[in-house]
């Protein structure tokens, strides 16, 4: 990386980093900022690639893109919940998905074209994966999970985000946001469990269907 470029962690000049996460300050308001900011590069990216398979491709792999970033108190809790101390250093350097975005595709297939094409940007770090495709959780859960930098530029210098990508077919978002639903905060039957992972595994076989009959048209 150039000089002007630097991790989040290094950005002393923009929020106290070592201070203690208070939800309610203005440090915590302005590492919120940053995180947003990091969304929007990333989003005006897809949107670019939207309209070019739109316009200048027979067929467009990505169905529809949805983001979020995290809540103060979901932060608060998943840092509680891994027991780490909650001060910004951990924050930034511990969580990954303050911003998510979720990529959802129409056949499994095109998953893996919008893989390739994120190892392809140019200015987008990739520093984790995981193919819950090719293996999908014990639960039933199948998705791709990508945390990448994102480069944000401010008026001094280019700052590094980390941004989770999850990328998954219609079918693998349908179950796994029913299963969520279901799940949240709950401690469900090992029959419910059970039933859950067969209904993923018909998921799984309804997307390797409709793949076939996409092959085949």
């Amino acid at each position: 990386m150039e000089e002007n470029e630097t991790d989040l962690m290094q950005a002393a000049n923009i929020i106290k980093i070592e201070g203690k996460l208070d939800k309610k300050a203005n440090d915590f308001e302005k590492i919120m900022l940053i995180y947003k900011s990091a969304m929007k590069v990333l989003k005006t990216k897809f949107d670019i690639l939207n309209e070019e398979f739109d316009n200048f491709c027979e067929y467009n792999p990505i169905d529809h893109i949805t983001e979020r970033i995290k809540s103060p108190d979901s932060i608060i809790e998943k840092m509680t919940k891994r027991e780490l101390e909650l001060t910004y250093k951990n924050l930034v350097e511990q969580i990954n998905d303050i911003a998510g975005m979720r990529i959802i595709c129409s056949f499994k297939d095109d998953i893996f074209k919008i893989v390739d094409i994120i190892e392809n940007f140019q200015d987008i770090e990739i520093i984790e994966r995981k193919d819950y495709i090719t293996n999908p959780k014990q639960s039933g859960y199948s998705s791709y999970h990508m945390v990448v930098k994102v480069p944000v530029t401010f008026t001094d210098k280019t700052i590094y985000v980390k941004v989770e990508l999850q990328i998954r077919t219609v079918a693998m978002d349908f179950w796994a946001s029913l299963e969520h639903k279901l799940k949240y905060k709950k401690n469900i039957s090992k029959k419910a469990s059970k039933d859950l992972i067969s209904a993923a595994k018909t998921i799984a076989k309804l997307d390797d269907k409709m793949m076939q009959i996409k092959l085949n048209i």
